[in-house]
């Protein structure tokens, strides 16, 4: 019989490591190992099941020691702040064990350091775990290789009003797809935003604009516009589980399948999902 995959959270006390408590509690093969919380955190010490919300409790409480958690852990996943991710990766990258990264606002020069810990750690990093968003991306990415250079390109993103990074990574994560479809980098052909007398729209540039209010989980609309004509891509979050629910799927398939474990390396949820 199969053991279950021991699976730890970051950031177990906020709206996204309850959610991936809860998930973890009620799918058959997952068993919650350990909870971290940033030092000065008024959850630490507190029992994780009791802050998900359980019936009971679990009998695990949230530590800032992430190297104990860590260590006594199949996977790790990972919704909480760049700075702390990088640590984490370089943790995960010494245990040998699976991060899962869905922590966005990481700087260009972060990127080496997350590439250096997948050469010892099964990493999945994405800006966003849902299947519908990844869907979404294959989307963006086939259309922008479709259609021509007369159509231009817009991503719009809603987030309620908590959100601190812009755009988000979602954003981004579809930009990118786009600026793949064309062939191009994303970072050389993009606008980020747009105020005062800005000029024309320069031709084969990647917009980008975010809105924030409210309590929205997140609204992502890729734009496809040209004379007389437009295709509006569009995915609604409805519920942060979709995230939560992507997040450990991924981290089930870092664990491989019949007995064979996967290797380190940089993977995506495209890899997880099978998408072209």
């Amino acid at each position: 019989m199969a053991q279950d995959i021991k699976i730890a959270v970051t950031g177990a006390g906020g709206r996204m490591g309850r959610t991936l408590v809860r998930l973890i509690a009620e799918t058959e093969g997952l068993a919650l190992s350990g909870g971290i919380e940033a030092e000065g955190s008024p959850h630490l010490g507190s029992d994780l099941g009791t802050l998900a919300g359980l019936a009971k409790p679990l009998g695990i409480a949230a530590t800032s020691d992430a190297l104990s958690v860590i260590k006594d852990a199949d996977a790790l996943v990972d919704f909480s702040m760049p700075e702390a991710s990088l640590e984490f990766a370089a943790l995960a990258a010494q245990a040998r064990i699976v991060h899962v990264i869905g922590t966005t606002g990481f700087a260009d020069e972060d990127l080496p350091k997350i590439e250096a810990a997948a050469r010892h750690a099964t990493i999945i990093k994405a800006g966003n775990m849902s299947l519908g968003v990844n869907l979404l991306a294959a989307l963006a990415r086939q259309a922008a290789k479709a259609l021509g250079p007369e159509w231009d390109i817009e991503i719009l993103e809603m987030h309620h009003r908590h959100k601190i990074d812009a755009p988000s990574g979602t954003a981004l994560l579809l930009g990118q797809a786009a600026a793949e479809g064309r062939g191009v980098g994303l970072g050389h052909n993009s606008e980020r935003g747009r105020d005062g007398i800005t000029g024309a729209r320069a031709p084969g540039k990647i917009g980008f604009a975010s809105l924030r209010g409210g309590s929205v989980v997140g609204e992502h609309d890729v734009i496809f516009a040209t004379e007389h004509e437009r295709i509006v891509l569009r995915h609604v979050a409805e519920d942060r589980s979709i995230f939560a629910r992507g997040a450990l799927k991924a981290a089930a398939w870092g664990q491989g399948t019949n007995g064979q474990k996967r290797g380190p390396g940089l993977f995506d949820m495209a890899d997880v999902l099978g998408i072209e």
